[in-house]
């Protein structure tokens, strides 16, 4: 029952979190799995990520936000039914544009129990800087409420922290840094424009990716251009790629990989490129095929390795060391003795 003796509640919460903390273990392990597979294809996400907040530190944040009023206006109070983050999970997202929409995904599956919007709660402020982030806190809903194996979590609110990997570096730089409220006012100045370049840091790095998806939709127009004689880049290399390898997901450090590793070999233009990958993308198909089920393991060709014996296939000179010497043979073989080196 709810009381205004704090000793008598501080001591039924820690029998609580005795009591309990194996479950909330457990469930923030399942609310990170959930989490993460909902958006996990939707999103550029960089962790999905958890933790169960130690007792005493419950217990000093219910001191610290909410004794004094409650004790003031005599409202008995049992301390686990203010403390929300208790199971807290963190999405770090790539873009501050994804912060809402994470947000908006995360609504329609789950109950939500409130939102703190400290992104708009900066943003309303034209001369402060400083932590943004958006919390809301949530609870099962159906049909997952229903299942057997979250049945246990059925009453458990959680809280989700949603934040751009910039934002959660600044957070963590800014609980570090000692005496906020009574350093002189020029250190805080200074505090106030390193935040400020964090802000502007996740700007840019959004602006960036704009330009950078510009680019890209800008070389599928182009990139068969008679005119177009600069080398083969990873812009116009995946405008080809995608088009002969509909739904493979290319990672764009893979791919800058790649194409570096291509124009070693020879400055191939984007059209000449997409000829040779036109004239032998049947061929090694074909060959594809003729590895087998039996050999994916040890043999499978995905589209980069077919991209690498296309190009070997296409001039043996030049892109005789693109494969392996394995891969070489067993191709050379394939083709036929009067294809062989």
């Amino acid at each position: 029952m709810p009381s205004l003796d704090f000793e008598r509640e501080k001591s039924s919460f820690s029998e609580y979190w005795n009591e309990n903390h194996e479950i909330f273990e457990l469930a923030k392990n399942a609310f990170i799995v959930i989490i993460d597979s909902l958006i996990a294809s939707d999103f550029a996400v960089s962790a999905v990520i958890g933790r169960v907040k130690d007792r005493e530190e419950c217990i000093k944040k219910f001191s610290r936000k909410y004794q004094t009023d409650l004790e003031k206006n005599s409202t008995p109070y049992e301390i686990k039914d203010h403390i929300t983050d208790l199971v807290g999970l963190r999405v770090l997202c790539m873009y501050e544009s994804d912060v809402i929409k994470i947000k908006n995904s995360l609504s329609k599956e789950f109950e939500v129990i409130g939102v703190t919007d400290k992104i708009t709660a900066m943003e309303s402020k034209e001369d402060s800087f400083g932590y943004k982030g958006l919390h809301i806190d949530l609870k099962l809903q159906a049909p997952r409420i229903q299942m057997k194996e979250y049945q246990r979590y059925s009453n458990l609110r959680f809280e989700v922290q949603i934040r751009t990997i910039i934002q959660d570096a600044w957070s963590v730089l800014d609980h570090k840094i000692k005496y906020k409220q009574s350093i002189p006012l020029n250190m805080k100045r200074r505090i106030n424009t390193l935040a400020a370049l964090f802000e502007l840091a996740d700007r840019e790095f959004f602006s960036i990716k704009n330009e950078t998806e510009a680019i890209q939709a800008k070389a599928k127009n182009t990139v068969t251009a008679p005119s177009t004689t600069d080398p083969l880049d990873a812009f116009s290399f995946l405008a080809i790629a995608e088009e002969k390898f509909p739904g493979y997901r290319f990672q764009p450090h893979k791919v800058d990989g790649f194409v570096s590793e291509i124009i070693a070999y020879e400055k191939i233009t984007p059209n000449k490129f997409k000829e040779v990958v036109q004239s032998e993308f049947n061929k090694v198909e074909e060959y594809k095929r003729h590895l087998g089920q039996d050999e994916v393991s040890r043999h499978a060709l995905n589209p980069y390795t077919e991209i690498r014996h296309i190009l070997y296939k296409s001039n043996k000179d030049v892109y005789q060391r693109i494969l392996y010497n394995d891969q070489r043979a067993r191709f050379d073989e394939w083709l036929g003795n009067d294809d062989c080196i």
